[in-house]
């Protein structure tokens, strides 16, 4: 916005009769923006302090009015968008309060052993063939070894029934597992694993909503890849 000073007055005394900080004022460097009000008080003094003899022409008004109308788009467009981030970000909690109690898929090269019962994942095979689980203990030693056959590509499911290859319950905790595909030919190929465990809980960050996973820690929300 222009400043005119037919009446004598320089740009930082307008500043002054207006109740603003002169923009090169140390003071005026905790503002870095001028609202809406702002720039209607400006205009106004500017009008008010014109020289009559050179009046403010039509086309630097409708200029000055379109760049106020701009200022407060922008206003009302940040206020909108902070309403959609708020309201997803509650959407997000709902999201995840409801997977409380339910288990999910989510990709992990670890899965969590109970005293009783299995443990499921998955495998994604990229065409016939046979895939191999290993899973190995804490102490980096292989307890058991899973084998099940592909019959094509796609998705391959796996149950350890928690015993080693003996046959002895393994005892409660955390194991490592590694999945590989063989195919027709021999070619071997190392495959990404997917876990089945239960979700006890959910964690706001910062950047987005986590899940407590039941023996193996937090994940995003975004890893699910299945509900039930």
């Amino acid at each position: 916005m222009s400043s005119t000073n037919g009446v004598g007055q320089n740009s930082s005394d307008i500043y002054t009769a207006l109740g603003l900080n002169a923009p090169n004022s140390d003071t005026s460097k905790k503002k870095s923006t001028l609202d809406q009000a702002d720039f209607m008080r400006l205009m106004t003094e500017q009008l008010r302090h014109q020289d009559p003899l050179k009046p403010m022409d039509n086309t630097q008004m409708v200029a000055q009015m379109a760049q106020l109308s701009q200022v407060q788009g922008i206003t009302d467009l940040n206020n909108t968008v902070k309403g959609f981030q708020d309201s997803m970000s509650s959407d997000q909690i709902l999201r995840g309060a409801a997977l409380v109690g339910h288990e999910v898929l989510v990709p992990s090269e670890k899965l969590a052993l109970e005293k009783e019962g299995d443990v499921s994942g998955m495998v994604a095979a990229p065409g016939a063939g046979f895939v191999t689980v290993d899973i190995t203990d804490a102490n980096g030693v292989k307890v058991n070894q899973i084998s099940v056959e592909a019959k094509a590509s796609g998705e391959v499911t796996f149950d350890w029934d928690g015993k080693d290859a003996n046959g002895n319950r393994m005892a409660a905790g955390t194991y490592t597992i590694a999945a590989s595909h063989t195919d027709t030919a021999g070619t071997k190929t190392k495959l990404n694993t997917y876990v089945q465990a239960p979700v006890e809980s959910v964690t706001v960050g910062t950047d987005g909503l986590y899940l407590n996973l039941k023996g193996l820690g937090t994940a995003p929300i975004d890893y699910v890849l299945r509900i039930s």
